[in-house]
């Protein structure tokens, strides 16, 4: 666990002392967030008319609702990401499915293969046997 860490930072021009475990970087983003709100609503005529409580209050409802917004978009991804996780899981079976089918194909494919050779040399021999017996042997040696 990281040690804990402190640092000073400007929000909204008044120097704050924050805490955490988090890395200085990440404490400075947090104060430029909530300082680019205050310049935010400070933007608005309307909002200079507010009292203070009324102010915070409203900044601190804008932060609430960004903040729900990206908790609500990280748990879509969440979900999209389980979705493509499920589908990629799916797609592998299919893969393997597929692969151990073309691996029989191909045994088929040898099988018949060799079952061609062997009709192919019967075929010969039937044929050779045929030709045999429809000529007769032929004896080349007994020519005189």
């Amino acid at each position: 666990m990281s040690a804990k860490k402190s640092l000073d930072v400007l929000i909204g021009g008044k120097v704050y002392k924050l805490s955490g475990y988090e890395e200085e970087e990440y404490l400075q983003k947090v104060a430029a967030y909530i300082n680019g709100k205050l310049d935010e609503f400070e933007a608005m005529e309307d909002f200079k008319l507010l009292n203070t409580d009324m102010r915070s209050t409203l900044i601190e409802l804008n932060i609430a609702d960004d903040y729900f917004k990206a908790k609500a978009l990280a748990e879509k991804y969440e979900g999209d990401l389980s979705e493509k996780d499920k589908e990629i899981y799916d797609l592998k079976h299919e893969l393997i499915g597929a692969q151990m089918k073309a691996e029989g194909l191909e045994d088929q494919v040898r099988q018949l293969t060799d079952e061609k050779k062997e009709l192919l040399t019967n075929k010969a021999k039937l044929e050779a046997s045929l030709e045999d017996a429809l000529l007769g042997p032929t004896d080349d040696g007994d020519k005189e």
